[in-house]
């Protein structure tokens, strides 16, 4: 009997995944549980769009992600801060205050959790910013910290 599984089954496959099993076992247990569906045709019609339309989905949103790579690799994001000698900071430049400059400035909206802040910038200069948009895509994004009000 074939059966198309609802949710992840130990040893047999996971959510989606048309399997052939014993037709004890698919009825009595998979299909009583909730676990699986029994595979008919129309079935199996439905779960081929919903691959499809998960798949132009994943593609869009890998479009979507390079597009603004492209978009931030451009950008070079200046940020202000009060300084005392040597260029230190009173206190810090933290991935929260990137993103809400971005968003403020350029109307560009990344969670803070995308930015790969290996540490908070702590002084004056020049840093690079890495942004993860997307499991395959990454964008660098130059951060300049700059003392307030001398621009």
């Amino acid at each position: 009997m074939k059966v198309i599984l609802l949710t992840e089954v130990k040893k047999l496959g996971k959510k989606g995944d048309v399997v052939e099993v014993a037709e004890g076992y698919g009825r009595n247990y998979l299909i009583a549980k909730g676990l699986a569906v029994e595979a008919t045709e129309g079935r199996l019609k439905e779960l081929q769009q919903q691959k499809e339309a998960a798949n132009r989905r994943k593609e869009k949103e890998l479009q979507e992600a390079r597009s603004l790579a492209e978009k931030l690799k451009n950008i070079e994001l200046v940020l202000y801060g009060k300084c005392g000698e040597n260029g230190k900071l009173f206190g810090a430049i933290t991935s929260k205050d990137i993103a809400e400059a971005l968003e403020k400035n350029y109307q560009i909206k990344i969670d803070k959790r995308k930015l790969d802040l290996k540490e908070n910038i702590k002084a004056l200069g020049v840093y690079t910013v890495e942004v993860k948009l997307h499991p395959e895509v990454t964008a660098k994004l130059k951060v300049a910290v700059k003392e307030e009000g001398r621009g």
